[in-house]
């Protein structure tokens, strides 16, 4: 294959970007996956024939290497995100300034199409220092790559996913569901559909310089998508609503402990809903039918279940 087949994905071996990474290899591009750490990239390398995924050192912060992972590609995928800050100012650094020379680069190697993978969400206005990086990540980009398309995905579910199994987990150890803003809506998107968007818009020229919110085909309130997970993973748990200043207190307690369980940003996120624009284009502009949660979710949930879904198993 030759340089114009070749494709570059940062934060290729995280969640969504290995499902990216897979289609890519599958439609014939050699794939560099760039990113933090190629040791956690070359676990992808199954996924193509010999030499055909490529794990690159190219973190965002260095543009250097972002330069040359970009060099001579046709195109460019960025994946690169976070949930919680580990330093202070970190939104700002990955989503904005991250974001910034990924396009910059791009646009300087003369790559041919970008997608840039935002959130829905993204509000400059808006009092979560997450949702105003993504928005400042989405103007970055835009200024230095016009021809960029955009993809805002609603929480995006799969069985490596950081939502449905986090809160599964919460329900086999917890004799209570917290909830925090029960009310607040969202629009749970599969994975798999997430990057099958990746790939249509690569290949649409009217894809490019649009922004689309996805999102799936039910919304639902996070006090459903409690309720939901308690029924899948067989766990009677009452849920129990957090007044907003006991989950403010908690949310900086748990916000100084390992993994970030929950952060004061999170929670003003959860305040606010999470659904896709309907004026804007969406999954079935891409040519995508959405995949409901009831395909998915519960295979994955089943290991929260008393007995790790074992006894379901014998029984089938």
């Amino acid at each position: 294959m030759g340089g114009r087949d070749v494709a570059v994905v940062f934060g290729g071996a995280g969640f969504i970007g290995r499902y990216v990474v897979k289609r890519l290899a599958a439609a014939g591009h050699i794939v560099r996956v760039a990113g933090r750490d190629p040791e956690k990239a070359g676990t992808l390398r199954p996924m193509g024939g010999v030499g055909q995924i490529v794990p690159l050192f190219a973190p965002l912060a260095n543009p250097g290497a972002v330069a040359r992972a970009v060099a001579e590609a046709r195109i460019a995928v960025n994946c690169v995100g976070i949930l919680a800050e580990s330093r202070a100012g970190e939104f700002a650094r990955v989503h904005a300034e991250g974001a910034a020379t990924v396009a910059e680069a791009a646009a300087a190697a003369g790559v041919g199409r970008l997608v840039h993978l935002s959130a829905i969400g993204a509000d400059a206005a808006s009092p979560s220092l997450y949702a105003q990086s993504k928005a400042a990540g989405e103007a970055r980009v835009r200024a230095a790559f016009p021809a960029a398309t955009i993809l805002r995905p609603s929480v995006v579910f799969g069985p490596e996913d950081n939502f449905f199994n986090r809160f599964g987990a919460m329900a086999e150890y917890l004799p209570v569901m917290p909830v925090l803003s029960g009310a607040s809506r969202f629009q749970p998107v599969y994975v798999s559909d997430v990057a099958d968007a990746v790939l249509a818009a690569l290949g649409r020229a009217d894809a490019a310089g649009v922004t689309y919110e996805l999102g799936g085909p039910e919304v639902r309130t996070f006090r459903d998508l409690l309720a939901y997970i308690l029924k899948e993973t067989h766990r009677h748990r009452p849920l129990v609503a957090i007044p907003p200043g006991l989950a403010a207190l908690q949310a900086r307690v748990l916000e100084r402990l390992p993994g970030k369980l929950l952060t004061t940003d999170q929670l003003k996120l959860l305040a606010r809903d999470n659904v896709a624009d309907p004026a804007m284009p969406g999954l079935t502009a891409l040519g995508i039918v959405p995949t409901p949660i009831d395909l998915v979710v519960p295979a994955y949930l089943a290991r929260f279940r008393p007995g790790g879904g074992r006894r379901e198993l014998l029984l089938a």
